[in-house]
Order: structure tokens, then sequence, then C-alpha cells
């Protein structure tokens, strides 16, 4: 399973649309990671083959969604992007977090494995 572009379109659809709820209820049926960037970003580069791999090795046990901050600046405003890359991590049934920078691979495995699948 490859990382997922998404569009604001998307975003409303697949994960939260907060034009119609105030409160965070995510849309999704299992967990997901956001990776908000830009192609000019180098940080951004670094990470890109990182999420290729993480979204081979965990399958279809979570989504792995990718956010051109540029093409999609309203999205990018709703979430007060500041600084690239960041991502949002979502767990199914949990509000989520936030993480800026260039994560390295272990540190995003971790993540992911405590904060969204709950493996001890």
């Amino acid at each position: 399973m490859a990382t997922i572009k998404l569009t604001t379109e998307d975003f409303k659809n697949k994960v939260f649309d907060y034009t119609k709820h105030n409160e965070w209820k995510y849309a999704g049926d299992k967990p997901a990671l956001i990776d908000f960037y830009a192609d000019w970003c180098g940080p951004c580069k670094m990470v890109a083959p990182i999420l290729e791999e993480l979204s081979e090795e965990y399958g279809d046990k979570l989504y792995i969604y990718k956010v051109d901050t540029e093409a999609e600046q309203e999205l990018s405003a709703v979430f007060g992007i500041r600084s690239i890359p960041s991502m949002l991590f979502i767990p199914v049934n949990d509000q989520p977090k936030m993480q800026a920078g260039a994560l390295p691979k272990n540190v995003l495995k971790e993540i992911i494995d405590k904060e969204l699948l709950q493996i001890a």
C-alpha cells in the first residue's frame, strides 16, 4: 500500500470535515498519519521515502496520507502548519497529535506502534 495524496476535499471526506463539525471526530476506519509537505522542502524529500517504506511495512494497518501545503493552503491554515514537514498522527478513537520536523524512521515507527496501533 503506497502513500495517498489528499486534497482538502478528500480530507473532509476521509479524515474530518471541519466545515461541519467543531469537535474532532475521525471519519476513518483505521489509524492514519498525515504528512504535510512541499515539493521544494529538503527535509520533506528526506522523509518521503521513509513514509513509502512504512506504508509497505504496515500495509493495511494504517493510512499514510500526504498533503501538499502549497496546493492545499486552506487545509494547511486550518491546522496552523508553520513548518514542514509536519506530521499529524491520528488514532481511531482519540485526539490527533501534531509533530513538526523530519523524524527518523525509528521514531516514526515508535509513534505508530505506541500511539496509533497501541502495540506495547
